[in-house]
């Protein structure tokens, strides 16, 4: 990378409002993160957040410098993009996976756009769960990936890409709708649909129901399904309710079809990653990374 690692990083505080979810997105401490914000508030002898407590808020300066960050990040991605491509690499064969959300509701849109800047380059494209999609780059049968879990492999590299909000939506005439939000106690009453064992979404849903209490086990669990589309459609005649990443109900949000119910200190989100296998890094594969990168905004 060009820019100053600590743009990065007060980049990534600026956009989750929390030190610590930054060093998860970065993988780096805490510390670390607060480091580096310490020293780029001394370069540009301004502070950038106001600390209350626990929580943080970003000044008028921090403002200033996140929006140019934006921009900057942007136009490197189409820096890289550029230059790669005066290294003539038009063709080859490149195989790519993701997991189930990314798959349908994220990268068709990139790939389509990928493929008509880079008509010789040709694309092996699979999909299945975290997990799946994980064992495929650890077999070496997938060149990168897109994966949503949480998880942390050793044999695998992982480089962040958009972060991800997971809400829990019921059809918006569900009989249990009757406040936008409830107290996570009050979970444990509504029926829910969830994703089958394996799942990025199921993993992260798990680990932010354990921070106030709440275990799979004291769920009252609906029904089982394997895509994110057949929830969608269960919910629609159901009197039931799902946690699904925001990007998959975008359209019925729209219509009015769902509505998000909020949980009272529960925020679940999460950061859609690229990876790769550790110490493998083909030029057709950081191209599309970079691609991805650079027209994820506009796809």
């Amino acid at each position: 990378m060009i820019f100053d690692f600590r743009l990065k990083v007060f980049y990534s505080v600026a956009q989750n409002l929390s030190f610590t979810k930054a060093g998860n997105e970065l993988f780096i401490t805490q510390p670390a993160v607060t480091k580096q914000i310490n020293e780029l508030e001394h370069q540009l002898q301004t502070r950038l957040f106001n600390r209350h407590g626990n929580s943080i808020s970003i000044t008028p300066a921090g403002q200033i410098l996140f929006r140019y960050a934006e921009q900057i990040f942007r136009l490197y991605g189409q820096l890289e993009n550029e230059l790669a491509q005066l290294a003539d690499i038009t063709q080859g064969n490149l195989n790519i996976g993701a997991s189930t959300t990314l798959a349908t509701y994220v990268l068709p849109q990139i790939l389509a756009l990928f493929k008509k800047r880079h008509p010789d380059i040709q694309i092996r494209f699979i999909n299945g769960n975290s997990d799946f999609i994980e064992q495929q780059i650890i077999a070496e049968k997938l060149d990168i990936a897109l994966v949503e879990g949480v998880s942390n492999h050793p044999q695998i590299h992982y480089d962040p890409f958009v972060k991800d909000e997971i809400v829990l939506v019921a059809r918006s005439n569900a009989p249990f709708v009757t406040a936008k939000e409830i107290k996570p106690e009050q979970l444990l009453k509504i029926p829910l649909v969830i994703r089958e064992q394996g799942s990025g979404t199921l993993d992260v849903v798990q680990r932010a129901l354990a921070g106030v209490n709440i275990k799979t086990k004291d769920l009252v669990i609906d029904i089982k399904l394997e895509s994110t589309e057949s929830i969608k459609q269960y919910l629609l005649y159901a009197d039931s309710a799902a946690f699904l990443s925001i990007h998959a109900v975008t359209k019925e949000l729209r219509k009015n079809d769902f509505t998000i119910i909020d949980i009272k200190g529960v925020d679940i989100s999460r950061t859609f990653q690229f990876i790769q296998l550790q110490g493998q890094h083909q030029k057709l594969a950081d191209l599309f990374q970079r691609f991805c990168i650079s027209h994820y905004n506009f796809s």
